[in-house]
């Protein structure tokens, strides 16, 4: 397998400034200097994305971005895509569309079954991301925490994967044994990704990551063309002289470790039927397992196949699992953005994932080897971060980050000359005539508005209220999809509406330039979402707009306020300092307003006060759909309008 080396190369119409010079270099003479980890600890708005790009681009080592969501991961991917057109930017999270994991609930003697839906797309990019990184030194991934989940095993991967020369010897019959044998699918009709179709002595491949066909022309057993073939066009893209073969799925097991695992789940079982008193569940357990194997041994797979893979994979008991990192070089950058919410999130999926595995080995539908297809634990996380070079990103690093870091680098001066917002303290007893106070003055300015509650129930009932004021007013809830909760957030910018009431969902990775005021509801009620760093992210919503304020209503000090309070002052001072030295006027930052990108299908984030006319829209378009014979959209509009109906009979 042939290594392609290239060098990083950023692109971008602007130069480092404010403090990301500085940043920048010396993020990178504490990565040349063996610095193990560091911090940046970057206000928002000061240009993070950009100083992290500068920084690959000058230590040129291939790189993971860890984001603590799917709405920040792909505004990341976004942003490094622009910055690096030349080199292999991927994406890598969770491919589900929807994800039930089976479990098992004692209290009603209830076995729930795993159910999923796949999305192909982010299935394809996945599978992309591994195979850059096994062929190319000059990656960047995008991730979420899903990459600390098991993955196939990596040197299978490369290792089952074959060559294609121009002039080497592979039979026809060798060609397609070879495709079968690492998961992918013949057919001669319908070329997807994973599938190959045969015409004579012309094979025509589709990797599981790309769109483009691959075409094999064979003159007798040796191969006479490689191309690259445009799939919708048929133009020839790329005439090839080497192309590498890598599986249609991360999880291909050689025939001889398939056979070994099947005989050592058999004696897994034998083992752990051995410890178990209860007849029933030695008897579910002996029955399912054994259907398993039956169905492994006839088909080559089974449903909750990953529950095996330890012995699929040959680790022992206990050892972690292969996951993305496997699948890069030695020495490489872990970037964690937003890392005082990223390295709590990495802590805890060990702990979530063994407690639902804990009541299907109990009650004897899984094996105990289950428990070892699982994610990650942090101290096995930790040994990655300890090999490789680490820098933590926020605005509000965490007590883990300031005890592991080996040098703090603070990014507090926007290159904009932007300086955070004042903040002031109102009372709580006139929250809500306030708040609607500030929301006029701040329209008529021509900006939007960001409030923030402690419940989902007061967000709902202020959303009700305001717009029941003729206040145009959304409500972004945890429950709407992601793509979806993109798109209200445009309508957002765009002016669709002026205020977005949310609950956590307004702080870490949302960039709204348009915002002019940010609202506080009971910020002394202290706890998780009114700690001193969740305080300092929701006053850096208002820190992209020259003239923006923030108002937290509460009728005490807490320490948490206190110290928010200081931070921000403390910033503050900087930035004012360094405009008057170099006499620098802050002006909002002016962001492109990207398409529309997809339909909001979603209407929880709708007031009550506006469904009436919403209906009525939404059934003339359903009447107009019907008489188009358009009956799938008439169908989905007549579900939409079902659903309000019950909202407002509630």
């Amino acid at each position: 397998m042939q290594i392609e080396h290239h060098d990083f190369k950023l692109k971008s119409n602007f130069e480092p400034s404010g403090s990301q010079p500085e940043a920048i270099a010396s993020l990178v003479e504490g990565i040349n200097s063996g610095k193990n980890m560091q911090t940046l600890l970057g206000v928002t708005g000061s240009g993070k994305t950009f100083t992290m790009a500068n920084v690959i681009n000058q230590v040129k080592k291939p790189t993971i971005i860890i984001a603590h969501n799917k709405t920040l991961a792909a505004q990341l991917y976004e942003e490094f895509k622009e910055f690096f057109p030349e080199n292999r930017v991927e994406y890598f999270i969770s491919y589900y569309d929807y994800y039930q994991p089976e479990s098992y609930l004692p209290a009603k003697d209830q076995f729930i079954e795993k159910d999923m839906a796949i999305n192909p797309r982010i299935e394809q990019m996945r599978l992309a991301t591994t195979a850059s990184l096994r062929s190319r030194e000059d990656v960047i991934v995008i991730a979420s925490v899903s990459c600390i989940y098991g993955l196939g095993n990596p040197k299978n991967y490369s290792s089952m994967g074959f060559e294609l020369k121009i002039g080497g010897g592979i039979g026809r019959k060798k060609l397609i044994t070879k495709l079968i044998s690492i998961m992918f699918e013949r057919n001669d009709m319908e070329l997807m990704p994973g599938r190959f179709r045969v015409k004579g002595d012309t094979i025509d491949i589709i990797p599981g990551y790309s769109n483009n066909i691959i075409r094999i022309e064979l003159f007798g057993d040796e191969i006479e063309r490689i191309s690259e073939i445009d799939k919708n066009t048929g133009e020839i893209l790329e005439k090839m002289k080497y192309f590498y073969v890598y599986p249609a799925r991360h999880f291909v097991v050689p025939e001889e470790d398939f056979e070994r695992a099947v005989v050592e789940i058999g004696e897994q079982l034998e083992t752990d039927l051995k410890e178990i008193n209860d007849p029933l569940i030695k008897h579910r357990l002996k029955q399912r397992t054994n259907y398993d194997l039956e169905m492994i041994q006839e088909t080559g797979t089974c449903k909750g196949i990953e529950n095996y893979s330890r012995h699929f994979d040959g680790r022992r008991k206990g050892e972690q699992a292969f996951c993305l990192l496997d699948y890069f070089r030695d020495n490489f950058l872990i970037i964690i953005d937003e890392s005082h919410r990223s390295i709590p999130q990495i802590h805890g999926m060990y702990n979530g994932d063994r407690a639902r595995k804990e009541n299907l080995i109990d009650y004897g539908f899984r094996l105990t080897s289950a428990y070892d297809n699982r994610p990650l634990m942090f101290n096995e996380f930790e040994k990655y971060m300890e090999a490789n070079s680490v820098i933590f990103v926020s605005a509000t690093p965490g007590d883990y980050e300031y005890s592991k870091t080996d040098n703090v680098v603070e990014q507090i001066i926007r290159p904009t000359g932007l300086i955070d917002p004042i903040v002031e303290v109102r009372p709580i007893d006139s929250q809500i005539i306030d708040v609607k106070s500030e929301i006029k003055k701040t329209i008529k300015n021509g900006n939007r508005i960001l409030l923030t509650t402690l419940t989902k129930k007061l967000a709902e009932e202020l959303t009700d209220y305001l717009s029941s004021e003729g206040i145009r007013t959304r409500y972004l809830h945890s429950e709407i999809d992601n793509f979806e909760r993109t798109e209200i957030l445009r309508q957002l910018r765009i002016g669709d509406y002026d205020v977005l009431v949310g609950i956590n969902l307004l702080r870490e990775g949302i960039d709204l330039p348009e915002v002019g005021f940010v609202g506080v509801l009971d910020a002394d009620k202290e706890g998780f979402l009114r700690d001193a760093r969740s305080l300092i992210q929701i006053i850096g919503r208002a820190s992209r707009n020259s003239s923006a304020r923030v108002v937290l209503y509460a009728d005490k000090m807490t320490g948490s306020i206190i110290k928010a309070m200081e931070e921000t002052k403390r910033r503050r001072e900087i930035q004012l300092e360094y405009n008057r030295q170099n006499n620098i006027i802050p002006k909002t930052v002016i962001k492109p307003i990207k398409e529309k990108t997809v339909e909001v299908t979603d209407t929880k984030h709708i007031p009550k006060a506006e469904i009436p006319n919403l209906i009525i829209e939404l059934e003339a378009d359903m009447r107009e759909a019907a008489e188009l014979l358009n009956f799938e959209e008439a169908i989905s509009l007549r579900g939409k309008v079902k659903n309000l109906r019950k909202r407002l009979e509630e």
